[in-house]
């Protein structure tokens, strides 16, 4: 019997009829699947037989026909988990929904990022979803309340750790008693007595810990919860039935393991509250980065200054902004002079100078002018709300490493208890015959010690402190599969304008007459090369008028070709030249005089004659030298990409320490050249800040995007890099090695521990109570090693 399911797809990349025709035929082939495409709405509507086909299979089907299925982003909050086994229940729950691309859950920032199909399933569903397998979740909240929920979170943990330390101190006490021999108050003894102190701890102090194991059981699965609510529950009813025995006779000496209940309990919710707190800590970074914002703004309405909330500013209003105040949104300067300290953005602790026309960043300081401004971006569109959303995405996301530690914790609780079953049996059959305690004690010690908490948060806590500590220094790394990949980088290709060089070049030599500048700088004004600005700047200084340009062609990697009061100009390399049949005379000479010192030279040429040469230079970034020594030092293979001729391209390597240049790559060839190097068996990083550069960045195996360029390259890269500062690149690097060491570090810590300890417990070398010290700071010791990340030097 056929099961005919409806969807309804949002379908990307189609741009005329034909496109939604080829889609509808295409599905309809497909055996049980009946659709129809509209390409208005530009979306699907199918009909299929959910035995037959999948969505997956039709979405499956769209995309090798070119074409795309929209799927929407969303984020939540979690609430209830506990440990591994639950974001990893959660998870794999999530992705089995239909409609659903993929779902990443993290423990350590307890969030789910899920990409879904809208036609599918909606964002209540899945929460639904989440919902009845025993956890919560809500719509990712502004970071100001979930800090607030995090507080009030915390408070509980610390009172109900507080009550269960008060009742279960007297029981601590009567441990005493049993290890040295010490003399007490009878009460102390009394089963009854034991019996009051350990119920509320038990069953409502605990009572979550029943809670979680009952919901995880229902949906086929098993967290801490399960373990906890055994081992306790165990040693509790056990001591409930000695307590028993001495009813109507006085003179039995029970065996009661009350204490050791309580006492478990009360160890666990210490455990989980010094993992609240370093976890709490983690989260630094990104509450330094929101307290940089600024809270109000001086808005000019009707004449006047009024101050208003930085959350009612609107794109185009006009604002004021005094000496020490700080820059309320992004926008440009319309009236003023200042200076603007922007290095928690760029990284340049000198302050730069910003007159009319300048763009000034939210959250920078002005320095010492009064300006007004016009803001251009708010909210959720300025650079310090982007690299917020950077960062809470990389310390969200998985990395590659966590996938064994997220596998193993799916199976691990009921590994556990099948050992702890085991462990009882071979104690109460083999080790000693017929003695029920030994056994119950040992198998209560295997359940306890073993907690899949320490394996779930080795990587995500490491990921956040890192990526946090990368954006203190001013690095964004995109997400934890990228700072995992970083520290593998064998060879780092740098673009050589606006990269190594400052990318603001200048004229510094001119062969020709008045007419052969004032032609070159017209043709070069309509150019956004930052060669043709320096030429045209150079014009200006000398007083050029310039003239309307007919036409203009640019020939990318040979120069440009323009029309001009009735005369033709070339203007670029050799090559240009030689295919035009331009004579150069003596060029040569001098033109390998300027590219011997690093100069850009271009030959000039109107109406087919040679009339001279133009040499520009671009100054070196001051810190280049000394970051390429660093990546040098770090074993890494340094090459410069460049589309200048080799003796100007070796000219500039050699001043900053480069030995490897490819020379005179033209802008659609450096995505080649990165797969060349690729080829050689090497993971390669590209660094670069043009347009033309996002293609190699998208084809290297890390990105780097300098911050002060374009918004294409930093869409396209990996990493960014936020200002100009080449320094920041080996400390990336450095980051990425003390994160993926720190990771290994959690994760042998963690395995070694429950690969030694579940032994250890299974042969009755470890008391229960112990077990359950030793499992509490197991996952306060992973958080604390991740911690310190943040003390680490770059």
């Amino acid at each position: 019997m056929s099961e005919t399911n409806h969807a309804t797809l949002g379908i990307t990349g189609m741009t005329c009829a034909a496109c939604s025709t080829r889609v509808e035929k295409v599905l309809n082939k497909m055996d049980g699947v009946e659709a129809q495409v509209n390409l208005t709405t530009e979306k699907a509507t199918v009909d299929y037989d959910s035995k037959k086909t999948s969505i997956e299979d039709i979405t499956k089907k769209i995309e090798n026909v070119g074409y795309g299925v929209l799927m929407e982003k969303a984020e939540f909050d979690i609430f209830g988990m506990t440990c591994a086994a639950c974001s990893t229940r959660i998870e794999k729950v999530l992705n089995k929904q239909d409609g659903v691309k993929l779902a990443t859950v993290n423990l350590t920032t307890e969030n789910a990022t899920i990409e879904y199909n809208s036609g599918l399933v909606d964002q209540k569903a899945l929460i639904e979803k989440i919902r009845n397998i025993g956890y919560d979740a809500k719509p990712k909240a502004e970071a100001e309340e979930k800090q607030t929920y995090k507080e009030k979170e915390l408070h509980q943990k610390k009172t109900k750790l507080i009550i269960s330390a008060v009742l279960s101190a007297p029981l601590v006490v009567t441990m005493l008693v049993h290890l040295f021999g010490m003399n007490l108050p009878e009460i102390f003894m009394n089963p009854w007595f034991q019996f009051a102190l350990a119920t509320p701890v038990q069953f409502i102090i605990g009572w979550q810990f029943y809670v979680g194991a009952y919901k995880n059981l229902k949906n086929g699965g098993a967290n801490m919860d399960v373990l906890v609510a055994l081992g306790t529950s165990a040693a509790y009813f056990y001591s409930l039935y000695e307590a028993f025995k001495t009813i109507g006779n006085p003179a039995y000496m029970p065996h009661l393991y009350f204490e050791t209940s309580a006492v478990l309990i009360t160890l666990i919710l210490f455990g989980k509250y010094l993992e609240a707190r370093a976890k709490s800590q983690t989260t630094n970074a990104l509450s330094s980065l929101l307290n940089l914002q600024a809270k109000e703004a001086r808005i000019i309405k009707n004449g006047e200054e009024i101050m208003i909330p930085i959350e009612e500013v609107v794109v185009g209003d006009q604002l004021v902004v005094k000496p020490g105040e700080k820059i309320p949104v992004d926008g440009m300067v319309v009236k003023g002079k200042t200076s603007v300290d922007e290095s928690m953005i760029t990284g340049e602790s000198i302050p730069i100078e910003k007159d009319v026309d300048a763009t000034v960043i939210g959250s920078t300081i002005n320095k010492n002018g009064s300006i007004e401004m016009r803001a251009t971006k708010v909210g959720k569109d300025t650079a310090l709300a982007s690299i917020v959303k950077v960062v809470e995405e990389a310390q969200g996301s998985k990395a590659p490493i966590q996938r064994l530690a997220d596998v193993i914790s799916g199976y691990f609780v009921p590994i556990v208890v099948v050992i702890a079953i085991l462990t009882f049996t071979a104690w109460i059959v083999f080790v000693q015959p017929g003695q029920f305690e030994p056994a119950l004690v040992a198998a209560i010690a295997v359940l306890v010690i073993a907690c899949p908490c320490a394996l779930g948060l080795a990587t995500p806590t490491s990921i956040m402190v890192g990526t946090g500590k990368a954006a203190e220094n001013g690095i964004l790394f995109k997400g934890g599969g990228h700072l995992e990949r970083t520290h593998q980088l064998e060879a780092i290709i740098l673009d050589k304008t606006g990269t190594i060089t400052k990318g603001k070049p200048e004229v510094t030599d001119f062969t020709g007459d008045k007419e052969a500048l004032q032609l070159l700088a017209s043709a070069e004004k309509g150019s956004e090369h930052p060669l043709a600005g320096a030429i045209v700047a150079y014009a200006t200084e000398n007083e050029i008028d310039f003239v309307d340009v007919d036409e203009f062609n640019a020939i990318p990697g040979h120069g440009i070709e323009a029309k001009m009061s009735g005369k033709q100009i070339l203007v670029g390399n050799r090559k240009l030249m030689v295919d035009h049949q331009i004579e150069m005379e003596d060029s040569e000479e001098k033109l390998v005089d300027y590219e011997t010192n690093g100069k850009t030279a271009m030959l000039i040429a109107i109406d087919g004659k040679y009339r001279g040469i133009v040499a520009v230079a671009d100054t070196i970034k001051e810190t280049a030298p000394e970051a390429i020594k660093q990546l040098k030092e770090l074993g890494i293979e340094v090459i410069m990409l460049t589309g200048d001729n080799e003796r100007t391209a070796q000219a500039i390597a050699k001043q900053v320490g480069i030995d490897q240049v490819i020379a005179q790559v033209l802008p659609e060839e450096k995505a080649d050249k990165v797969k060349e190097i690729q080829g050689q068996g090497k993971k390669v990083a590209m660094v670069g800040d043009g347009v033309n550069d996002a293609p190699a960045l998208v084809t290297a195996d890390i990105g780097i995007a300098i911050g002060t360029g374009t918004e294409v390259a930093i869409e396209a890269a990996d990493v960014t890099i936020l200002g100009g500062e080449l320094l920041l690149i080996p400390k990336a690097i450095r980051i990425s090695h003390a994160t993926i060491r720190n990771i290994r570090q959690n994760l042998f810590w963690a395995f070694g521990y429950n690969t030694a300890g579940i032994p250890i417990a299974a042969v009755g070398l470890l008391a229960p109570w112990v077990a359950g010290a030793a499992m509490a700071l197991s996952s306060v010791s992973v958080v604390s090693n991740s911690l310190r990340l943040k003390r680490v030097k770059l």
